[in-house]
C-alpha cells in the first residue's frame, strides 16, 4: 500500500472515530478534571462504579478499575460509548451520550484518564 493511501486511510478512520483534525495528544489532567465533573456522579471519584447516583441505578455503573474488563476494550469502543452512550454499544441506556457536551478532544482526554484507572494497568498492544 502506498504511503499516500495509508495516510488517507488513517485520516478517514480518524475522522470516523471523531478524532478531528489535527490529532492532538491526550491531556491526562484535563481528562481527570472532566471525569470528576461528568463521570464521578455514577462511576465514583476513583472509577469504582460507586458514585452517589449508583445506588439507585440498575444496572450498576461499570467499575473502571477492573483491568480485566477495561483493558480489553479498544479506544474506538471507549470513544463510541462516551460519545454516543451505553445503548450505542449494547450496554445500559442509563449511560448518557456526551457528544455535544464534550468535544472529541475532551473525550480522548477522558479516555486517557480512564486508561490510568485499570488494575492491572493498561498496556497498549504494539
Amino acid at each position: 500500500m502506498s504511503t499516500l493511501r495509508r495516510w488517507w486511510l488513517v485520516a478517514v478512520v480518524g475522522l470516523g472515530l471523531g478524532w478531528g483534525w489535527p490529532l492532538q495528544a491526550a491531556d491526562l489532567e484535563a481528562g481527570k478534571a472532566l471525569y470528576q465533573q461528568y463521570c464521578s456522579t455514577c462511576h465514583g471519584p476513583e472509577g469504582k462504579g460507586n458514585g452517589p447516583a449508583a445506588a439507585a441505578m440498575q444496572p450498576k455503573p461499570r467499575d473502571h478499575t477492573d483491568g480485566r474488563y477495561m483493558n480489553a476494550l479498544s479506544d474506538a469502543h471507549l470513544f463510541k460509548v462516551i460519545s454516543q452512550g451505553g445503548a450505542a454499544v449494547g450496554k445500559s441506556p442509563l449511560m448518557p451520550a456526551w457528544q455535544g457536551v464534550l468535544t472529541p478532544q475532551q473525550i480522548r482526554d477522558v479516555m486517557a484518564y480512564l486508561r490510568t484507572l485499570a488494575v492491572p494497568p493498561y498496556r497498549p498492544s504494539p
